[in-house]
């Protein structure tokens, strides 16, 4: 199977920038991208082994679920750290823009669209994601056969911590129902149940589609590339860049996550504790 994943990565301080990528500090960011495109070689590239100590060789590992990667960064203006990055070159591709930087995930969609008909799919990240799942598109390749190629599942984004009052938080909780109700219908089809590995694994209408991600695959972005809004840099939901990661796969598709008691079944980390780190000041702990 051949995969591209774009990456919209940006560094540009500000002062009380909102994002981590306007925070003034580059390390954090440096560390997230480099987890972020090392994940995905370590995952899913073919260069894995199993040692054999019996016959001292190094053979052959997880071939079934290694695949021919391809990743391109996508930058703007000179804002990025990419001549920081300690990854060899070949790792990823650059692709350079003169976009605002909030934009970025559009430019990430303009490469996949051009690159339509090479790849068995299509993903898009922001910088500070990481994925630990190696069997991360068997499962999505799973719900897709399924519930076929309209129904779209993204990842539960979550942070860790070891200290504090949590050591995980999923951070994309509901919105409410009219912040999404403009651009699609939570009602159709509101819930899916199918069994794996001994389990019933419930999934929901996402009140809030926003991952940060997505993961298309051939079929999936054919669809999208052929609808009238596709590229429209439609910046209604949110923000620029919730957007431009979010708003068109959720016109596109009937998008649904895991359900809460079930988040782990498909999830992505985001780098950091900005939002786990609100529990216990802005954000109370609920009751048992």
């Amino acid at each position: 199977m051949r995969i591209l994943f774009t990456i919209a990565h940006c560094f540009k301080p500000m002062i009380g920038g909102r994002y981590a990528s306007q925070r003034n500090e580059p390390q954090p960011r440096l560390q997230a991208m480099t987890a972020n495109i090392a994940a995905l070689h370590q995952l899913f590239g073919k260069l894995q082994w199993n040692i054999d100590i019996g016959q001292r060789l190094a053979l052959p590992a997880n071939q079934l679920q290694a695949h021919e990667l391809d990743i391109i960064i996508c930058t703007t203006q000179n804002y990025h750290l990419l001549t920081q990055l300690p990854l060899p070159s070949q790792f990823y591709q650059h692709h350079p823009t003169q976009v605002e930087p909030m934009l970025l995930g559009f430019e990430c969609q303009a490469v996949l669209r051009d690159c339509l008909g090479q790849y068995d799919y299509y993903c898009f990240l922001e910088d500070d994601l990481i994925l630990h799942d190696p069997w991360f598109f068997v499962k999505l390749n799973w719900f897709t056969q399924q519930f076929g190629h309209l129904s779209l599942l993204q990842p539960n984004r979550y942070e860790v911590a070891i200290h504090g009052l949590s050591r995980k938080a999923y951070i994309d909780g509901d919105l409410t129902l009219k912040a999404t109700a403009s651009f699609q219908n939570v009602k159709q089809r509101s819930q899916l149940q199918a069994e794996t590995l001994g389990m019933t694994i419930t999934f929901r209408r996402a009140l809030n589609p926003h991952a940060g991600c997505y993961f298309l695959n051939a079929n999936q972005l054919a669809h999208w590339v052929s609808q009238p809004y596709f590229l429209d840099r439609d910046i209604q939901f949110v923000g620029p860049l919730e957007s431009a990661a979010s708003l068109g796969i959720m016109k596109a598709f009937r998008v649904y996550k895991t359900v809460p008691e079930q988040a782990g079944f498909f999830e992505i980390q985001h780098f950091g504790m900005s939002y786990l780190n609100l529990i216990g000041k802005q954000l109370s702990l609920a009751a048992s």
